[in-house]
């Protein structure tokens, strides 16, 4: 055989290899890069868009932060003002239970004096009536004389 005859043999067989090859191997090769080429590409979007849900994540939890420091500053601040109006309610309660403490006691004091001079006086009347008895040198009658005695009694 002549080299004419193989190399046209060799390219015949080339061009079939390559027309076969062209058919029924590189579609799909072909398609199977494009579906991989597709499936890289989502992945690349999901992966930009999970970036930016990362981001805007962040920043709600930043604003929930700051709403919940807001919050917080307030109840601190209603429980620091409530906590002043207990101090002075308590305050003001203890001054008017003072001064009626102090009001009942003063009352308490007068009538204990007054008693305390009722007895003064019925002892001092007693003891003048004994005194005058012994300068008179009589008995003196108490019952007889109540009057009298009513009289100096209420003198002291």
């Amino acid at each position: 055989m002549s080299i004419n005859a193989t190399l046209i043999g060799q390219m015949i067989t080339f061009a079939l290899l390559v027309w076969f090859t062209m058919k029924y191997i590189w579609p799909p090769l072909f398609d199977s890069l494009e579906e991989r080429k597709k499936k890289i590409a989502d992945g690349l979007a999901a992966a930009e868009r999970g970036q930016e849900d990362i981001l805007a994540a962040e920043e709600r939890a930043k604003i929930v932060l700051k709403e919940a420091k807001e919050h917080s500053s307030e109840l601190l601040s209603l429980a620091q003002k409530r906590a002043n109006e207990i101090v002075e309610e308590s305050k003001d309660t203890a001054k008017k239970d003072g001064e009626r403490l102090i009001i009942a006691a003063r009352a308490q004091i007068d009538q204990e004096i007054q008693q305390v001079k009722d007895n003064l006086r019925a002892e001092v009347a007693t003891l003048a009536l004994d005194a005058a008895e012994q300068i008179l040198g009589a008995e003196i009658d108490k019952a007889k004389h109540q009057d009298i005695i009513n009289k100096v009694s209420s003198k002291l």
